[in-house]
Formats: structure tokens, C-alpha cells, sequence
């Protein structure tokens, strides 16, 4: 689409999202939200596995996949388990 700042792909005006366990549909944008916040409460010396953070929004009704996680955490700059992990 041609607009007065520059070209963009339509994707770009539309968010992707993930649907629920009840057949809703949930904006990636809050799903990225759920993912920090559960990084965010985690125990830094135990910090969660991307497949432990799925399992956790799969329970909480989110279908999403491990790699999804990892897209998305990535996405946000996150480090991966290891590299959150805190040694005191």
C-alpha cells in the first residue's frame, strides 16, 4: 500500500494472532505481553524453558508452540533460558 510516508506491506496494518482453547482469537501482542510477564516473575536462578512457558499458556488456554515462544521472546530481545539464568 502506498501511503504518504512510504510503501508498506498490508501485513503491516493487520496483527497476526493465535487462537484459544474456547475457539477465540488472541492478538500476538498480548501473547507477547503474557510471555514477559511470566519471564518477568521467574526465579532468576531457575529461569523457565521456552517449553515450560508454552506448557504454562497452553494451561492458560493459549495454543501455542515451543518455537512460537522462541520466535516471539527473541522478538522482545529476551535472552534464552540460559542466558537469563543468575548464579549469586
Amino acid at each position: 500500500m502506498q501511503t504518504p510516508q512510504g510503501l508498506f506491506e498490508l501485513k503491516y496494518f493487520f496483527n497476526s494472532g493465535l487462537s484459544t482453547s474456547g475457539g477465540e482469537d488472541v492478538s500476538s501482542e498480548s501473547v507477547k505481553n503474557r510471555i514477559r510477564d511470566i519471564i518477568d516473575k521467574e526465579n532468576p536462578a531457575k529461569p523457565l524453558s521456552d517449553q515450560k512457558i508454552a506448557e504454562m499458556l497452553s494451561d492458560a488456554t493459549v495454543n501455542i508452540a515451543r518455537r512460537t515462544v522462541t520466535k516471539y521472546r527473541e522478538m522482545m530481545r529476551i535472552g534464552s533460558s540460559s542466558d537469563r539464568r543468575r548464579h549469586f
